[in-house]
């Protein structure tokens, strides 16, 4: 009884000690300077080769079907190029951005991406809806201006928080910036999850077996996983800063009065 009362005691000992280690670990990277700048470097560059990557895609759709203009498939991809690339000019010049006087400029800087990103996934989640409601027979024509509705009425209130924000440094607005960005993103993990989800069944179902159709059916199904996973951690993320936004939002509210 004893051996097993002081077993229990030293593995609890234990991880105490590695999760101290570890949380002054994480501390010591969290303050070095060189920790950042390596962290934000690779992030500029993983970004950069998607960015290339998306453009090298364009360019050869566009030399082998340079007749069909402006398809869905090759302005996702000129929505990846742009957005990647805008991600990857932000973290590759993080020491510029963070120095902006300005609050409301570093806002934007951050924010624009998560916006981009979301129209251009939205814009293939558009795509499936299509493709969906032809295999179905059903009317297509709403698909499209819902899309523009949808992605304009976000701008749109995203530009008023941020000129709102330019103007009057508000606390309480920035906070229901981050409870739009939430917001926005659990639009785009609906999407995925509904149409994503229908056209997996729908390919699931399709009574041909061909190599064509287990691959659209992979990668369908993958691309869902990945979004609605991408979107759903933005969500968590976000809604875990709350608590920490909103003390320090009532200390800033304290020391005004």
């Amino acid at each position: 009884m004893r051996r097993d009362l002081a077993s229990s005691f030293a593995t609890a000992a234990s991880s105490s000690s590695a999760a101290d280690a570890l949380r002054g670990w994480w501390d010591d990277v969290n303050e070095s300077p060189q920790c950042q700048d390596a962290a934000f470097f690779s992030l500029a560059a993983a970004y950069a080769l998607v960015s290339a990557v998306a453009l090298i895609q364009l360019v050869r759709i566009q030399r082998r079907v340079p007749e069909f203009g402006w398809t869905t498939q090759k302005v996702f991809h000129l929505m990846n190029f742009l957005v990647n690339g805008v991600r990857a000019l932000v973290f590759g010049f993080h020491v510029h951005v963070f120095l902006l006087r300005a609050k409301v400029y570093k806002l934007v800087l951050l924010d624009l991406p998560g916006l981009l990103f979301f129209s251009t996934y939205t814009l293939l989640v558009l795509f499936w809806a299509e493709i969906y409601h032809q295999a179905r027979s059903l009317p297509t024509d709403k698909l499209r201006p819902a899309y523009i509705a949808v992605n304009t009425i976000i701008y749109v209130v995203q530009v008023c928080i941020w000129i709102y924000l330019g103007i009057n440094d508000n606390a309480v607005v920035e906070l229901a910036s981050k409870i739009f960005i939430v917001a926005v993103s659990f639009v785009a993990l609906l999407g995925f999850s509904v149409y994503g989800g229908r056209l997996f069944v729908l390919l699931r179902r399709f009574p041909i077996e061909s190599k064509g159709r287990q691959k659209k059916l992979y990668e369908v199904g993958t691309v869902t996983a990945i979004c609605v996973t991408c979107f759903l951690i933005r969500c968590v993320v976000v809604s875990m800063l709350f608590p920490l936004f909103t003390d320090w939002l009532v200390l800033k509210e304290g020391r005004k009065v």
